[in-house]
Parts: C-alpha cells; sequence; structure tokens
C-alpha cells in the first residue's frame, strides 16, 4: 500500500487471498484407563493439585490455577467464584466434594501470607502450564493419547450424562448459559440448582475415585428429588 501498488483507489489489501478453515471444535474424551493413568501421574505439587482439581470440579484451568484461598470456604466446601474470574462474567460457586477438599488440605499456606494457593509469585496464580504439563506427559509414558487440560471439562461432562445426570444440570455445574439457561426460559427460571449440582458432583467424585482405585462401582440412577 505504501508503494502505491494497489491502484489509485482504497484496496483492500487480503481480497482474494485463502481464508483459513474453521477449527473443528475438540470431541476428546478421556477413557477410564486414561483418567487412571493421569491422576496416578500427577505429582505433588501445585500442577498435580490442579489437574485433580479439574477431573473432580470440571473448571477452566484458569479458575482453579489462580483460586484464592479467601474464595474458599473449606466449612461448607465451595469455591466462589467472582464475576472476574469467570469466563461468562458471572459468578459462580463450585461444591467442593470431601475428596477435593482433602487434596486441598494438602497445599502447603506460605508465611507471607499470599492469598493465591498455587503458583509462587505471579499475581495470576498458577502460570507454568506448558513446561508442567510436559513434565506431566513424559511421567505418562504413552499411556494416554494427545491430550489437553480443557478435554477434563469436556469428559467431566460427558461422562456425568452418562451417569444420568440431566443436561441442565451439567450447564449449572460448568456455568454454562445455553439451552435452558438462555433465552425467554433463562429469563424467568433462574435457578442454579445448587442442590442437583452438588449431588452430580457427588456422583462424579465417587465415580472418579473408583476408576482410580481401580474398583466396581454399581452406578445408581441420580436422585435430585
Amino acid at each position: 500500500m505504501g508503494e502505491g501498488l494497489l491502484g489509485p483507489h482504497p484496496v483492500n489489501p487480503v481480497i482474494g487471498t485463502n481464508t483459513p478453515p474453521d477449527s473443528a471444535p475438540r470431541e476428546r474424551v478421556l477413557g477410564d484407563s486414561e483418567l487412571a493413568a493421569i491422576w496416578r501421574a500427577c505429582a505433588d505439587d501445585d500442577h498435580g493439585r490442579i489437574v485433580k482439581l479439574l477431573a473432580l470440579t470440571g473448571c477452566r484451568r484458569e479458575e482453579i490455577g489462580g483460586m484464592r484461598w479467601s474464595e474458599i470456604d473449606l466449612d461448607s466446601g465451595a469455591l466462589a467464584l467472582p464475576k472476574e474470574r469467570t469466563k461468562n462474567g458471572r459468578p459462580h460457586t463450585v461444591p467442593l466434594m470431601p475428596l477435593a477438599l482433602s487434596i486441598l488440605e494438602t497445599v502447603p499456606r506460605r508465611v507471607d501470607g499470599r492469598d493465591h494457593v498455587f503458583g509462587e509469585r505471579s499475581p495470576a496464580g498458577f502460570t507454568r502450564w506448558a513446561e508442567t504439563k510436559r513434565d506431566l506427559d513424559r511421567r505418562l509414558a504413552g499411556q494416554v493419547k494427545e491430550w489437553r487440560l480443557h478435554d477434563l471439562r469436556r469428559t467431566v461432562a460427558t461422562r456425568m450424562a452418562d451417569l444420568g445426570v440431566q443436561p441442565h444440570i451439567i450447564e449449572a455445574t460448568l456455568h454454562h448459559f445455553s439451552g435452558h439457561r438462555r433465552g425467554v426460559a433463562g429469563v424467568y427460571n433462574r435457578s442454579p440448582y445448587e442442590r442437583e449440582v452438588r449431588a452430580a458432583l457427588e456422583l462424579w467424585a465417587d465415580h472418579l475415585l473408583a476408576i482410580v482405585e481401580g474398583r466396581k462401582r454399581v452406578v445408581v440412577p441420580l436422585k435430585t428429588a
């Protein structure tokens, strides 16, 4: 454009270039053996605890990696995510099952009074994602095909559905506002389904623990009433 090679009139310089194909949405759902292998390969460090909490809650990695002690109520077993830390800008309460709480109890409290649960100095909490994921994959030694941390979120949703959790409860668990939570239905029905979400996460935590321990679990349909 600076050389005047596009003609005397304003011309869009990208006209005629190839349009990149739309990226296909990922469909990766981890199997039982893969979930067990990942859990067992997690080190007793920040990244290992984060991965386990992602597998238990279905949260996004930044929601767990940036978690603060002031957001956690250990007595009631809940993580209160402020709207500034959620993708859709809405506050979200995540019930924490006993297994998740037991993981948090192993996190050493810093003497400097730092509020972030994970991470050393970053104001955003944990940030060493690439390096620690490579370390985890090396420990897995080929037991799990190519995967990403976000695949855990999709796996939680899919496996909850397999266990009989209703779609709208899965949406509430993942803090999605689609399906029945959007449009006119979403305007009138404002319920966060707190009791049902807690029951769903309890069911999932029990199922995940059975997978990790290699024991069979009799699947009982989820009761929400």
